[in-house]
């Protein structure tokens, strides 16, 4: 089945999180109007009186007059043909829950960079199974790109995944603005799982950090991540992709690095002491590393793919075991 993405589509975000909020920025560069579904009533009417978003992004100027906005769910996805879901995929389902409109014609892509908890599937597996929608009217967008870098407008990249060049193309020119660069590719599973990957690596960077490891042993961490990441998306999924390409390793690198990472924050917190109750306590935003690490377990009991750095991060995180004796023993495990 062929879908072809109209040039007078309209589009809609779905969440109204820190990348939700990036992502309007960037959509009201090419777009007249923006549909944008966010769940609070008094956020809407906040936004509208600040032009602003009071919770997240909150430097960044939004002109409410070109802002369609609704806390009904239905209504934001009846009234556009793109929907752009970005939400924290542990709460994906409850979002998407109270939708009953027909949405056979619409056109979903996935900013989550995360699993469906409990399903084991990846939001666009899970709109597949659930809605019937075909992967022909998915895609997806990534890469290094912080949601805080996109408010200051540095320069940044994103790689817009779709099964045919066409939609790639056309999702792509609402994406392209004087500070984001775009490249396109059809890896709609790579676009997903690496993703996913990256958090769980990022979180075990913070937490040897937190406990006191330099950045000799940093760099061999995320080099044996990169290639654990290669071997995972190789056995589940061959494709032929590059994974040396901005939306897999660049994408590892940045969330590993950059002070903006809420996985390697969360990661900091778990190495320098804290539990694991009280690091997501702490965090004022959604580690998604942290659901990651028991959903790609889960999902790699199929494959058998050898994953050291997932298995230590994951005994931490939901077994209990100490982080410091956890690291030493992944220390011999890397290369």
């Amino acid at each position: 089945m062929s879908y072809l993405i109209d040039k007078n589509a309209k589009c809609a975000v779905i969440g109204d999180g820190s990348w939700a909020t990036a992502i309007v920025k960037i959509l009201l560069e090419n777009e007249h109007t923006v549909g944008w579904y966010v769940r609070r009533h008094q956020d809407i009417a906040c936004i509208k009186r600040r032009k602003r978003n009071p919770n997240y992004l909150s430097d960044v100027h939004l002109p409410t007059s070109r802002l369609a906005m609704s806390s009904d769910i239905n209504e934001v996805i009846a009234d556009a043909d793109i929907i752009i879901l970005a939400v924290p995929s542990v709460y994906f389902k409850t979002t998407i829950e109270p939708l009953n409109i027909d949405i056979s014609g619409k056109f979903f892509v996935s900013a989550i960079k995360g699993i469906v908890p409990g399903e084991y599937v990846t939001i666009a597996e899970f709109i597949n199974r659930r809605y019937g929608v075909p992967f022909e009217q998915m895609g997806v967008v990534t890469g290094p790109c912080h949601a805080e870098e996109v408010a200051l407008e540095r320069i940044s990249y994103l790689t817009i995944f779709c099964k045919s060049n066409e939609n790639c193309v056309e999702l792509g020119n609402r994406f392209k603005t004087k500070y984001i660069n775009v490249s396109y590719s059809n890896d709609i599973y790579g676009a997903e799982y690496a993703p996913v990957l990256k958090n769980v690596y990022a979180l075990a960077v913070g937490i040897v950090v937190g406990l006191g490891y330099g950045d000799n042993f940093i760099a061999v961490l995320i080099s044996n991540s990169a290639m654990e990441m290669t071997r995972f998306m190789d056995q589940s999924y061959p494709a032929g992709r590059d994974m040396n390409a901005s939306a897999y390793l660049g994408d590892l690198l940045v969330t590993a690095y950059s002070k903006f990472s809420r996985n390697r924050a969360f990661g900091l917190m778990i190495g320098k002491g804290y539990s694991v109750s009280s690091a997501r306590i702490e965090m004022n935003m959604v580690a998604e590393g942290y659901y990651a690490a028991e959903c790609i377990c889960h999902i790699n009991r199929r494959y058998g793919v050898s994953m050291p750095i997932l298995d230590a991060v994951y005994k931490i995180l939901y077994k209990g075991e100490n982080a410091e004796k956890t690291v030493k023993n992944l220390i011999k495990k890397l290369r």
